[in-house]
């Protein structure tokens, strides 16, 4: 039985929440972000309370319950307060740039990488820090993980792109002939 789905979802105010179907459309200005529930669960609004039921008592209905609630409650954090992800590089050489909406990564290969900011994510940089800030989580979440993929961190000296608060574990490395 999942117990964040029993939860509902305060969003407030300042949100407008409409629903046309099976699809619930989160507004606050200019913003606006959907959750199709596609006919899983079942969801009422009372004031400024969003609720979730099972439709039935089958697994998958169950198992969606939790889901989509958890992701309502994604959407209001992300269109009231946002999110934000930190990544550090390390590396004798290595450092980032924002040319307006291009994040220019210099990481030790042949070339620069240019990684497009799509709308919705915006990045500053400050020394050796990215700072990544989107009120869409999934999409600050693959956009930080796509940035580590292009040099993830190596055990032996660390160098390379990571989370801030992430631990690299170091490997001791070759030690000499006695």
């Amino acid at each position: 039985m999942s117990r964040i789905g029993k939860l509902p979802v305060d969003f407030g105010s300042d949100i407008k929440v409409a629903t046309n179907g099976n699809v619930i459309t989160f507004t606050k200005g200019k913003l606006t972000m959907d959750l199709d529930t596609k006919g899983n669960v079942d969801f009422a609004i009372d004031g400024n309370l969003l609720t979730f039921a099972t439709k039935s008592d089958e697994k998958a209905h169950r198992a969606f319950w939790g889901t989509y609630r958890a992701l309502a409650q994604n959407i209001v954090v992300g269109l009231t307060t946002g999110y934000s992800k930190q990544l550090e590089i390390n590396g004798v050489g290595y450092r980032a740039a924002v040319k307006g909406r291009v994040l220019n990564l210099q990481l030790g290969h042949s070339h620069d990488i240019n990684f497009d900011l799509i709308d919705g994510l915006d990045a500053e940089v400050v020394k050796n820090v990215i700072t990544l800030r989107s009120h869409d989580k999934q999409l600050l979440g693959s956009a930080a993980a796509k940035i580590r993929s292009f040099r993830p961190p190596e055990p032996y000296k660390g160098k390379g792109v990571k989370y801030m608060e992430e631990h690299i574990v170091r490997k001791a490395g070759k030690t000499a002939k006695k």
